[in-house]
């Protein structure tokens, strides 16, 4: 078994747990009563800017790096991305493997006014509720982990609670799938999630199967301004970084040089 199939399937008996403790009518009911906020898809917007857009994100661990920033004070490090100019935040709130929390999401989400993905392994509508209450603008969905139908519903479901769908697909099959599925926003991750081995250019070469009017977003292996550059000349929409703005000496200096200020 692949660790994206283990995290996937721990996710499930994490919500199976939550549902017990909190159940689904509650969330659903939080979760609506924010609607009227931010139904205008601000982070489709965010990345449909000039240029090339950065989700910056926040992130303590990971199965590839392990634990990553021993200090981390996220919502100050969201700010300094805001600041820095992140068009959005990607947080991560898988508990196990990235150390991540609901609670970083709400925090941040309150702080910055870019808005903020959802970075998780997203396998039950519970946790896309949960995403919309807690004061998200997009929520991941990770195709090798969902059968095409359920693909297709939750992405329903994101749009129908004003929450924008960051669809990750690997090759061209799962691209494939995402845009039979209607997806607006696709990323290419450069991680292969099954092995965590990277290959920088492997977004690069997938996004001419992506047309025209559909965000394409570049995610992982990004590391200096010129890599973005080339991914600009490729013309891609957005560019998705963690690990190297999380061990950055400057966050705020990393961020400038990313998008050539």
């Amino acid at each position: 078994m692949s660790i994206l199939d283990t995290i996937a399937n721990s996710n499930r008996r994490l919500v199976a747990e939550q549902k017990r403790t909190r159940p689904l009518k509650e969330v659903q009911e939080a979760a609506v009563a924010t609607l009227g906020h931010q139904m205008d898809f601000p982070f489709e917007k965010a990345l449909r800017g000039d240029g090339v857009s950065l989700i910056a994100e926040c992130k303590k661990a990971s199965p590839s790096r392990g634990l990553i920033a021993p200090n981390y004070p996220y919502v100050s490090i969201a700010r300094s991305y805001e600041v820095a100019g992140a068009a959005a935040i990607s947080c991560l709130t898988e508990p196990r493997w990235f150390h991540g929390s609901i609670v970083h999401l709400r925090d941040i989400a309150a702080a910055v006014r870019i808005p903020v993905l959802r970075k998780d392994f997203v396998v039950d509508p519970y946790q896309i509720y949960e995403a919309r209450e807690a004061g998200a603008a997009a929520v991941l969905l990770i195709c090798a982990i969902l059968e095409e139908a359920q693909l297709r519903e939750f992405m329903l479901l994101a749009r129908s609670l004003g929450l924008s769908a960051l669809v990750e697909a690997h090759g061209a099959e799962e691209i494939a799938t995402a845009l039979r599925c209607g997806a607006q926003i696709i990323g290419v991750n450069n991680r292969d999630l099954r092995d965590f081995s990277v290959n920088p250019h492997h977004a690069a070469r997938l996004h001419e199967l992506v047309p025209p009017g559909v965000i394409f977003v570049a995610e992982s292996g990004i590391h200096t301004g010129e890599d973005v550059a080339a991914l600009m000349r490729d013309g891609v929409d957005a560019v998705l970084v963690g690990e190297a703005l999380m061990t950055a000496p400057d966050r705020t200096a990393t961020i400038r040089e990313l998008l050539g200020r």
